[in-house]
């Protein structure tokens, strides 16, 4: 073994190491954002009364009726986590949480960037972005839909 070889050898040890914490990381940020945005939902329709009246007086989400507003943020905080959860459609339905994120930073700017409210919305985001860019990975419906119905060549 050269040197060069050896003065690598480490490096492709790491390498090889991190391929394979790969899909459960990327599993692990999909639960976890996936029961943020869940745990969000529960809260709303637990006091629906309530949730509308933060859409009406609270948010401040431009262009929509608060309470299509409230019903849109509901349904997207209750609905896409399931798919994520899954990793089926997961590029698509981190990008779709990723718009209900923006819309709640929009939405209720001032009061998130009173506190450190903001800083999670970011965060959320990166993990969303991750999914985004590298898909589910190996522990995802997308995976074995893929190599259950991919072609070889």
């Amino acid at each position: 073994m050269g040197l060069i070889e050896k003065l690598d050898a480490p490096t492709r040890a790491i390498n090889d190491l991190l391929c394979r914490l790969q899909s459960p990381f990327l599993l692990y940020l999909r639960l976890y954002v996936a029961w943020v945005f869940l745990k969000s939902g529960m809260h709303k329709i637990g006091d629906w009364e309530t949730t509308l009246v933060l859409f009406e007086y609270e948010y401040a989400v431009p262009v929509l009726p608060f309470e299509l507003a409230a019903y849109l943020a509901t349904f997207g905080e209750l609905v896409f986590p399931i798919f994520l959860i899954a990793g089926f459609g997961t590029r698509f339905f981190a990008i779709a949480l990723t718009l209900v994120n923006i819309m709640a930073v929009v939405s209720y700017y001032a009061t998130l960037a009173r506190g450190a409210g903001l800083v999670w919305h970011y965060l959320w985001a990166a993990m969303l972005f991750t999914n985004v860019i590298y898909g589910g990975g190996f522990f995802s419906v997308d995976q074995w839909l893929k190599s259950r119905f991919s072609r070889a060549d």
